[in-house]
């Protein structure tokens, strides 16, 4: 009976299997062979076939449908299929975001003027992650459009576990010379909560390592940061790898020829007026073109001294019969500063008064003005390590290629346990620089960029903000929709 039983049953089932199969409409066929054919070229992209049995549940999605994907569309209960529609369509979207953001687009706005006036604070630009290839997520469990921390709730948006090593998708082209690059910030791998700016570095430099880190009360706790996760940062790539990299009084030199310099290159110039009643208004501002955010007067400055005696006046002296303003100028706004007949002085700010270049403490004698020279890492060249060029090379050496570096008391260099004086590189670095030259913490204050830490090249700008106008004074700046961002 059992047996006759069990008959019956697979009579019925298999006719059941057939036209599960031969009742499907062709658009499923279609909808699944066009979702297959992305998820096969997908995993090639990758170089990862480990996903391919992903395609048993596209068959399922599409085809049998023996999971109840939907099952909540059955229910009897309104609320619960609303409810569910909700979770469906934003888990959608979380998806479609996070691979979107992940391997082809990204939005990214301008915070700071280091690339004025090429590109200017409130820019928000499109970035293409496919201009260099896109990498593989360091950290792939994230929470799309959280760069590292969650909004509001302050706690980490992304899982330390799993870590994925550095791998870069094939793009369209690689980083040329004067490109201008998104990267994640090289000195971010290491971040005090409470005080971020200056980096990590700058502050165990300026205040002491144990001061640093034992006291929460300022610096707040120390947090490392994975590549992905670290800050995203845009400069002008000026420096690459191999190159030997110099400037010499603020004029850049490749491998001992001069470049270059960017169409709308900034440096800082001191501007004196005749009369103590006479200033620069909002009008002069605004024809110079310079934000309200780099007018500074002279007379908060903490070298104010150095500035008087730069200016040939004697230190401690009263300078409030003649307003003097530090500017950031391109070479346009200067000849219509000396163009205005109340101005008496315009001196270039010298070098010497930006603070350290990278390595910190070092070389006393660089300033962000005339700076190295210093050869850039390319990957698979042999350096020799010297006392004097390992503080160079120390940080790429140790955090960003995951040596163990060591030097003992009588100077031998040893990585990774064993003796040596030679070292070859793993990666291409680049030199990063704002064309806002001396209102920019750069590859001049932190060093070298990593290959693994460039994240992808802005194409255009879609929306502009001028925080400093009214939204009925030019605060939207239309000129600026679909700009295209170029070399030049």
């Amino acid at each position: 009976m059992e047996e006759e039983k069990t008959a019956i049953l697979s009579e019925k089932e298999e006719p059941q299997k057939k036209n599960r199969l031969s009742g499907i409409p062709k658009s499923r066929w279609i909808r699944f062979s066009i979702a297959s054919v992305a998820y096969i070229a997908f995993a090639v992209w990758l170089g990862n076939y480990y996903i391919l049995p992903g395609l048993v549940v596209l068959f399922d999605i599409y085809i049998t449908r023996y999971i109840p994907w939907t099952f909540w569309k059955k229910s009897k209960n309104k609320g619960v299929r609303k409810s569910m529609e909700w979770v469906d369509a934003i888990l959608y979207a979380l998806v479609a975001v996070y691979l979107i953001n992940t391997f082809f687009f990204q939005n990214y706005k301008i915070p700071s003027s280091s690339l004025e006036k090429t590109l200017l604070v409130g820019d928000y630009l499109f970035v293409s992650k496919l201009s260099f290839g896109p990498r593989v997520p360091n950290t792939p469990l994230s929470f799309p459009l959280a760069q590292h921390t969650m909004p509001f709730i302050n706690t980490k948006s992304y899982i330390e576990w799993p870590q994925w090593p550095y791998h870069r998708l094939k793009g369209l082209g690689q980083v040329e010379r004067n490109d201008i690059v998104v990267f994640n910030f090289p000195a971010g791998d290491t971040v005090a909560l409470k005080v971020q700016n200056p980096d990590y570095y700058t502050l165990c430099y300026n205040e002491g390592r144990e001061t640093v880190n034992n006291n929460k009360a300022i610096f707040g706790d120390i947090v490392y940061r994975p590549v992905d996760r670290r800050e995203n940062y845009v400069k002008r790539c000026i420096g690459m790898p191999g190159d030997n990299f110099e400037i010499r009084n603020n004029q850049v030199y490749i491998d001992g020829k001069p470049l270059k310099n960017p169409k709308e290159m900034q440096l800082n110039y001191y501007v004196m007026t005749s009369s103590p009643d006479i200033r620069l208004g909002e009008s002069n501002f605004r024809e110079l073109n310079v934000s309200e955010d780099d007018r500074f007067l002279v007379s908060g400055d903490r070298n104010y001294d150095n500035v008087l005696e730069y200016l040939g006046f004697p230190r401690n002296a009263d300078m409030g019969f003649n307003p003097v303003y530090r500017l950031p100028l391109t070479q346009e706004a200067l000849n219509k500063l000396k163009s205005y007949k109340f101005i008496t002085k315009i001196v270039p700010e010298p070098g010497d008064f930006g603070g350290d270049t990278y390595p910190l403490g070092y070389y006393k004698k660089w300033t962000r003005a005339d700076y190295g020279p210093v050869w850039i890492p390319k990957r698979g060249e042999v350096l020799k390590l010297t006392q004097d060029n390992l503080p160079i090379y120390e940080r790429v050496i140790r955090n960003y290629e995951g040596n163990d570096l060591q030097v003992k008391e009588d100077g031998k260099i040893f990585i990774n346990g064993k003796e040596t004086d030679t070292y070859q590189f793993k990666m291409d670095y680049y030199m990063m620089l704002g064309d806002n030259r001396d209102n920019s913490a750069d590859s001049r204050s932190w060093g070298f960029v990593p290959e693994d830490h460039v994240v992808g090249k802005p194409l255009f700008v879609w929306l502009s903000i001028d925080k400093d106008r009214g939204w009925f004074d030019g605060r939207i700046r239309f000129n600026r929709f679909f700009k295209c961002v170029t070399k030049d």
